[in-house]
Parts: structure tokens; sequence; C-alpha cells
């Protein structure tokens, strides 16, 4: 019979647990119709199209006081989400920048 020495099978028993131990993970892409959570900083007031639009309309605070104006509503969307491509799209929302997990548009008020 062969005999392991102790620091060998010690250091077994922890690669083995180590594989059992859960990751957090990729983060999942934003689903349409699913909000994401705003990052402090970024107000957002209320959906922009709709009560339930996860595209919400954005407050002023200082992340946001340089995309606001005065001829435009400015937008907050879940990055890469339906409602996002849809703001875009239909509504000729520009993107201006990117905060956390919201892409910022400008949309012109009609």
């Amino acid at each position: 019979m062969i005999r392991a020495p102790r620091a060998l099978v010690a250091l077994l028993a922890v690669v083995a647990l180590a594989g059992c131990a859960e990751s957090p993970g990729p983060r999942p892409a934003a689903q349409p119709g699913v909000a994401a959570t705003a990052p402090q900083g970024l107000p957002l007031v209320r959906g922009y199209r709709s009560r339930p639009d996860p595209c919400r309309l954005a407050g002023e605070s200082a992340l946001t006081a340089t995309y606001l104006d005065d001829a435009a509503d400015l937008v907050a969307c879940p990055t890469g989400s339906l409602a996002a491509i849809t703001l875009r799209e239909d509504q000729g929302g520009r993107p201006v920048t990117q905060i956390a997990d919201f892409t910022l548009f400008t949309v012109p008020r009609r």
C-alpha cells in the first residue's frame, strides 16, 4: 500500500472543495421588459413611453447635467434591450453615453 504525505492529501481535499464553490458567473444581458437597477446618482423618474417602459426619463444630477437639453428628453434604457433599440428606431433617440447598465439617449421632443 502506498502512503501519501498528509500535505498532499490536504491539498487534494482543498482542490476538490474549491470545485464545489459557486461563482457569480457572467452578468445576464438586459432582458426586454426587465428594468435594470439604476446606479446611485442616476435619477430615473418614470417610464418614458408608458408606465412599465424599461426606458426611463432621466432627471438632473451630476452624471446627467452635460447631456440635458431644452429641446430633447434624456432617457435611460437598459443597454442592449429591445426597448433601447425601439427608442432609437421609432423615436429618433441618439445615444450620448453609457452609465453602468444603462445607455442614455437624447430624444427630440415633438
